[in-house]
């Protein structure tokens, strides 16, 4: 858990000192930076004691390493993802990438935490004087919508239940990033509902707000029923947590570390109102929790009633209920790429000249 009170200029420091202690001699390392929440943050804000601190650390590497995860460093939690050099060849691919162009949009020095060989300034500076070029938005909202259809694609209900329903929540998930980043907002991953309410609402558009909430099937949900789902899965968060040996992509968002985040950052959303907002990442963590159990623990079957109370509460209680769910939000992606168009076209910030990255 993040330190209360800890300043993101000093969170940032905080991980530069880690990756310079643990990361920098390596052979194969090539920088670092800041992605998620503070690389857009004002450098004298507090980080919430909920926040990590995501830092990908580029390597040499063709195929990089897998996440390292959650790392307790100085009253910090940080957050380590690897990333090859092949991910960042050139600005016209960051600038593509709805994922990636985020963390170098802006002249900010402090968000580069290591750069030996200057590479990544100079990605930077080029992928910063293109950011809001209205081509590349558009680009960056298209790769957001793919990633909705090509993970809906993925959805088979040959799989595990659990699986079935991370390949439907996901996708209807990005829906808020391509939103997100028509208005040159941070497409966050826990914390995206809240994020594209505050957008939606400064634009108007709260009506499209509730319609993305209809997607993903929390519309009609009380905070006590929420409230109810984070003490299901927080039990199935404890339980993956303390058997978990199996490594998987997401592991280190399920850990006795990660916990201040997955779990207590969910009661933060209800505690200030966002019962609604806190739904998407409870539905996340609880199938996550039990993909972990079903390879480690599994004879421990105790989880999956809540669990299965939690999908028919989003309609997604079977797999027909899923794939219709699913096909409505394939329906929904006009609606969505119009509302999008509408925002670039609102958004003052947004350049209609165009810088073609290098």
């Amino acid at each position: 858990m993040t330190t209360p009170g800890t300043r993101v200029r000093d969170a940032r420091a905080a991980a530069a000192r880690w990756v310079a202690r643990h990361a920098a001699a390596a052979p194969n390392f090539a920088g670092a930076f800041l992605t998620g929440s503070t690389a857009w943050a004002d450098p004298d804000a507090v980080l919430p004691p909920t926040s990590d601190v995501d830092v990908s650390v580029v390597v040499t590497d063709p195929v990089a390493p897998p996440k390292l995860g959650k790392i307790p460093w100085e009253g910090v939690l940080v957050e380590v993802t690897y990333l090859s050099w092949d991910r960042l060849t050139s600005a016209r691919d960051v600038l593509a990438s709805c994922h990636l162009a985020g963390a170098f949009r802006a002249g900010d020095p402090g968000t580069l935490i290591a750069d030996p060989t200057g590479r990544l300034a100079r990605l930077r500076a080029a992928v910063a004087a293109g950011f809001a070029d209205r081509r590349w938005v558009r680009l960056r909202c298209e790769d957001a919508e793919r990633r909705i259809t090509g993970g809906l694609a993925g959805l088979d209900a040959r799989r595990p239940f659990h699986d079935q329903v991370t390949a439907w929540l996901f996708p209807a998930g990005i829906t808020t990033h391509v939103l997100l980043t028509a208005g040159l907002r941070n497409p966050t991953v826990r914390l995206r509902y809240p994020a594209v309410r505050e957008l939606l609402r400064a634009y108007g558009r709260m009506d499209v707000y509730e319609e993305l909430l209809g997607l993903l099937g929390c519309a009609h949900l009380t905070p006590e029923r929420v409230a109810v789902h984070i003490t299901t899965m927080t039990r199935a968060f404890d339980a993956a947590a303390a058997t978990a040996r199996t490594p998987f992509p997401f592991s280190a968002d399920i850990t006795e570390a990660a916990r201040p985040v997955a779990v207590d950052g969910s009661r933060d959303l209800v505690a200030r109102g966002l019962h609604r907002e806190a739904v998407f990442w409870i539905a996340a963590t609880y199938a996550r929790c039990l993909k972990i159990l079903a390879a480690d623990a599994p004879g421990e079957n105790g989880h999956l009633g809540g669990f299965a109370d939690l999908a028919a509460d989003l309609s997604a209680g079977s797999p027909d209920d899923l794939r219709r769910r699913a096909s409505e939000v394939s329906a929904y992606l006009p609606r969505l790429r119009a509302v999008a168009e509408e925002i670039i076209a609102a958004n003052p910030a947004v350049h209609r000249e165009i810088r073609d990255g290098s």
